[in-house]
């Protein structure tokens, strides 16, 4: 998908990069090999083309956040299969959920990646520089709502982490498709499974146990850093979902050539 994206571009918009798709322009390769294309000027044609070399040497190297810095948050999405390798999913819990004049703080960081999970804890092992070590092996990052929330809590702690990798927000991406309700609903919604011991845990019993770890309750820290984790694992099915989803509805693919799991199009039926 990444190399079918043409939005980047100055004066290409959604309804423009389809116009293309329509054409046969599925991807840079076929528009720089184009010497001329309808409804652009020879000048026109140039820059653009100037600017998908530049972006097709960005993904050739590997260099996927100068792109990024270049493409709408929103559409990070398309970042997913070229980035499959070296996703992230991050997901942390927080000694209360709205910020209150810096008085709240991160207490455990989730990371999950190529099927290992690490906890990061507060007073332990999270400082920013292990944070930031992890942050930067990452090519992109997978969240659920952590554009508003986690993303924004981590920067208040550590002012110095730097977050310059696409972010692939699958809370907001799942609001363009018409998914609705928070990380554990849609899991309920499309089928995937945790814990039976997790079930009706949330956010709030996250900020309770950790203060009973606080007043020595092991088994308390025990059951957060369980939750904390069943969290953020369950972001990567999610986000593959997701992703084929996001395909159909607004990539260059036909609906005969893809096949939306049946749970996900139950869902997106109600």
């Amino acid at each position: 998908m990444l190399t079918s994206t043409f939005t980047f571009l100055q004066g290409i918009g959604p309804a423009t990069e389809r116009r293309l798709w329509q054409e046969g322009l599925l991807d840079w390769q076929r528009f720089l090999q184009q010497p001329r294309i309808a409804g652009l000027s020879p000048d026109r044609k140039s820059l653009y083309d100037r600017e998908l070399a530049l972006a097709q040497s960005e993904y050739e190297t590997g260099d996927l956040r100068a792109l990024a810095s270049r493409l709408p948050r929103r559409e990070h999405w398309r970042f997913y299969d070229a980035c499959r390798s070296g996703i992230l999913c991050l997901d942390i819990e927080t000694t209360g959920l709205t910020f209150r004049n810096g008085t709240d703080a991160v207490t455990v960081v989730g990371l999950h990646q190529n099927g290992h999970t690490t906890a990061l804890v507060r007073g332990e092992t999270l400082t920013a520089d292990r944070l930031q070590a992890e942050i930067d092996q990452c090519a992109l990052l997978v969240t659920f709502f952590g554009v508003s929330f986690d993303v924004p809590f981590l920067r208040a702690e550590f002012p110095q982490l730097r977050f310059d990798m696409p972010h692939f927000d699958l809370c907001l991406a799942a609001r363009r498709l018409g998914l609705r309700g928070g990380l554990k609903h849609l899991e309920r919604e499309l089928g995937i499974e945790r814990d039976q011991a997790l079930h009706g845990l949330d956010g709030m019993d996250a900020v309770r146990l950790w203060a009973q770890w606080r007043q020595g309750d092991r088994a308390a820290l025990d059951l957060l850093l369980a939750y904390n984790a069943a969290d953020t694992e369950s972001l990567a099915p999610l986000a593959a979902l997701i992703y084929k989803e996001m395909m159909l509805r607004f990539g260059p693919v036909s609906t005969s050539s893809h096949s939306m799991p049946p749970s996900c199009s139950r869902a997106l039926a109600r």
